[in-house]
């Protein structure tokens, strides 16, 4: 919202000494957050000056354009008091009018200098300027012309034009709906010194009668108030008032025409939208209702929309004829030949407008107030200030009767302890500074907090969002000020330490570091597109997700149920930027729908029964913690020492392999098979027979949907089943000071036996005596035969209490050997 000083003044009177800034500062410590300050004419040096055009001559050039040859009367500004020869391209103005001239020396905004040069065969000294050369405004459509009477020619053009007139521009937050005004922000100025604020809405408006339009309101709820006024006689080439036109732009809208501008002149000033129709394009009485499935409507920007039964529309005998709140109809748009304008002002529901603007993707100024709550108390006087601009500027004439059908809602009262304010905030704040602050923002206040310490409080009707007691707190700490606030450190518990389950998370973080990963953090939802790119089936439960109501984007409306879809994403911007090799992991939960209906919303001023949390509770998704890896590219680099290597799927396996042993987690891996991994080279991670989540290298389809090479690798586990297997005490292994026995075996099995599952039978059959096992070759060829391979394993004995003989540990290795034959069927080479 941006907001020109000047007319902030208009209302409040301001102390004579108060800066731009300093007022800036002030609102933004009660909520209003500066974005900019704009000042337009320190972009500006050197002489601006008004000027009379005594001659044009329009000369036709050999490039088809057609350039004017002009002298201007500017006075004595430029030294000499003879008229200034100047070229012009626009066409826009005539002899007489009076314009704005810089003169030679100046320099406009961007640094543009402006000097005497020849130009089309004349010497040029100087510019006829746009409000686009000045930086006023984005429109370069012609020159500006300023009325008769705006000044004589070599008077200064800045206080014509408000050059010295700063902008303060604020960031509103959806809460503060209106701050969407220069009411709203005059009264928080008023509040912020002090000082008599003088409210625009304030006026003693005409009453309702039975003469005015008809109207009626099907729908009470959703439009609950409706005021139309008619004006008849209205010139439809009036321009708009100069100092009209400039606070437009200022506050960053683009004059149009006096209907259009007074009604957006009126939103601006009081906060309350408003639209006008062309009187002689109704036919029969308004009607407000809800849509029906499947309306048609062509709104202003001529856009043809289909209607949802829960759209709020203005209709009359001849169908819709606009979408309420919203955006108006095209069929009955003011035009330039329009004579008679009937004024809507009227209330809307916020949410509808909110829903409604969503669902056909449409912003605006009007649907921006709408949507967050406007002040329905001002609706009749917006509508009388609408007529008498029009009135007095399109030479129109106010047609008898005046239409208001419905009443404005009122506020509900709010009980709330005087003493709240100082406990929640922790400033002493009385009672007596609670009443004051709570009546300086509009609130109307019963009781002074003395006896049971309770205040009755009405909050004002243009506060929409002070709702409970807590918003009332809020609105007394912003005025006492929350630099306030004491800075207290709280005092830790004796005692107290990490979690069991913080410890683990960050040995898993130390862990992964450890071997050469990065954690990073993604963005948490997803779409069908990034589920496509992992080949999801359609069946998957992966795609079933948990939807948002309102997400950040339509395209990824999803509580992820994988982090495998940012990790990769992350790791293919990282390769795509250079990196030769990336290892990035990431622990978040995920969500798994529980599908029991929506969760049930309570207040905040009271705390729900042990009944209502269990309900809350039910509703909520299943969020596991989920630990996501993946590895692709170089996994050592190459140098002096050697060869480097790129990923494999063992990568995978070997990180969480390394996890669990960190943590004292016996880990079973076996052959598995699941998108988005490589049927040939998933395997299925578990402890204790329960599945802990998939490693190996991801499918071709995938690498080449999300950007990565060939052969990358990932792995995702459910964390918390991990952590939950972490013993409670890690036994150290014991050490035996007497010699190891190494033994090494070759085993020929089918290649449809894992590893793991050999692995299993040597380490049972070998007993108490081995220490390790570790497979160190695996070879396949004709010497093995078609089918089946060689698993090499070197097998660690050691006796805690004597040197084993040879005797002994050939008869730990021929019992493994045996355990192997009689479980997967091998034979020793």
């Amino acid at each position: 919202m941006k907001a020109p000083v000047s007319w902030i003044k208009d209302y409040v009177d301001l102390p004579a000494d108060v800066t731009t800034e300093q007022l800036a500062a002030r609102l933004t410590a009660l909520g209003l957050k500066l974005e900019a300050i704009e000042s337009p004419g320190d972009q500006i040096t050197g002489p601006l000056v008004l000027g009379r055009v005594l001659t044009r001559e329009p000369e036709p050039q050999k490039n088809g354009k057609t350039i004017n040859w002009c002298t201007v009367d500017v006075g004595a500004a430029n030294g000499t008091g003879e008229p200034q020869g100047i070229v012009c391209g626009a066409h826009n103005f005539d002899v007489g009018d009076l314009v704005v001239v810089v003169l030679p020396g100046a320099v406009l905004p961007g640094g543009f200098a402006i000097g005497a040069r020849k130009t089309y065969g004349h010497m040029s000294a100087g510019m006829i300027c746009s409000a686009a050369e000045l930086g006023l405004s984005s429109d370069g459509d012609g020159i500006i012309v300023l009325p008769a009477d705006a000044g004589a020619p070599g008077d200064d053009a800045f206080e014509v034009l408000g050059l010295h007139d700063d902008v303060i521009e604020f960031e509103i937050n959806p809460d503060r709906a209106y701050a969407l005004s220069l009411r709203g922000i005059a009264r928080e100025a008023a509040l912020a010194y002090d000082v008599a604020f003088t409210d625009p809405a304030a006026r003693e408006v005409p009453a309702a009668d039975g003469d005015g339009y008809p109207v009626v309101l099907d729908d009470p709820e959703g439009c609950p108030l409706f005021v139309a006024r008619l004006v008849e006689g209205f010139d439809p080439m009036a321009p708009t008032p100069d100092w009209m036109a400039r606070r437009l732009t200022q506050a960053g809208m683009r004059p149009i025409s006096l209907a259009v501008d007074v009604t957006n002149y009126v939103m601006l000033e009081i906060g309350r939208p408003i639209h006008g129709y062309d009187a002689d394009r109704l036919t029969g009485p308004i009607v407000v209702r809800r849509a029906r499935e499947g309306e048609r409507l062509t709104t202003l920007d001529g856009t043809d929309r289909v209607l949802s039964g829960q759209d709020l529309v203005v209709t009359d005998d001849s169908g819709l004829i606009g979408l309420g709140g919203v955006m108006g109809g095209q069929a009955t748009e003011i035009s330039a030949t329009t004579t008679r304008v009937l004024v809507e002002a009227a209330h809307w529901d916020a949410t509808s407008m909110f829903r409604t603007g969503k669902r056909h993707k449409i912003s605006s100024e009007a649907g921006k107030r709408n949507e967050r709550g406007a002040d329905p108390t001002v609706t009749e006087a917006a509508a009388d200030r609408v007529v008498e601009l029009l009135v007095a500027h399109g030479g129109a004439t106010a047609a008898p009767g005046v239409t208001v059908v419905g009443a404005a809602p009122q506020p509900g009262p709010i009980c709330l302890h005087a003493d709240l304010p100082a406990r929640i905030s922790g400033m002493p704040i009385s009672a007596g500074t609670t009443v004051a602050h709570l009546r300086a923002v509009g609130c109307r206040v019963e009781g002074d907090g003395g006896g049971d310490g309770l205040l009755t409080v009405t909050p004002p009707p243009w506060r929409p969002d002070i709702t409970d007691p807590y918003d009332l707190v809020e609105e007394v700490a912003r005025i006492v000020g929350y630099d306030e606030v004491p800075s207290v450190l709280p005092t830790p518990g004796a005692g107290r330490g990490l979690t069991r389950d913080q410890r683990l998370r960050r040995r898993v973080g130390r862990t992964l570091a450890g071997a050469g990963c990065v954690e990073v953090i993604s963005f948490p939802f997803v779409g069908d597109a990034a589920l496509d790119q992992l080949g999801l089936p359609a069946d998957d439960p992966r795609r079933h997700t948990v939807r948002l109501a309102n997400p950040l984007s339509s395209e990824e409306p999803g509580y992820t149920t994988t982090l495998l879809p940012g990790l990769l994403k992350a790791a293919a911007r990282n390769l795509g930027r250079g990196a030769p090799g990336v290892a990035l992991f990431e622990t978040g939960t995920v969500a798994f729908p529980v599908d029991r209906g929506p969760a049930p919303i309570y207040g905040v001023d009271w705390r729900p029964s042990e009944a209502e949390l269990a309900k809350l509770v039910e509703s909520l998704p299943r969020q596991p913690l989920h630990l996501a890896v993946v590895l692709a590219g170089e996994r050592e680099r190459a140098g002096w020492w050697g060869a480097g290597r790129d990923v494999g799927w063992s990568d995978a396996i070997a990180v969480v392999r390394r996890l669990a042993d960190e943590l004292g987690v016996t880990l079973e891996v076996r052959a598995g098979s699941l998108a988005p991994w490589h049927p040939g080279r998933c395997a299925e991670l578990l402890v204790d027979g329960v599945s802990l989540g998939h490693a190996g290298e991801l499918h071709p389809n995938a690498c080449r949907a999300t950007g990565l090479p060939p052969r990358s690798a990932a792995l995702e586990i459910d964390l918390d089943v991990l952590l939950a297997a972490v013993p409670e005490a890690v036994v150290g292994p014991d050490f035996s000071s007497y010699p190891l026995a190494k033994e090494d075996v070759a085993l020929l099995v089918d290649s449809s036996v894992t590893v793991a599952e050999v692995e299993s039978a040597l380490r049972e059959g070998a007993g108490d005596l081995l220490e390790s096992i570790r497979l160190f070759d695996v070879y396949t060829g004709e010497q093995v035969g078609e089918g089946r391979r060689s698993l090499a394993f070197a097998l660690r004995f050691r006796a805690p209490d004597r040197t084993l003989t040879d005797d002994e540990t050939a008869a730990a290795r021929d019992a493994a050997v045996a355990a192997a034959t009689e479980r997967t069927g091998a034979t020793q080479r």
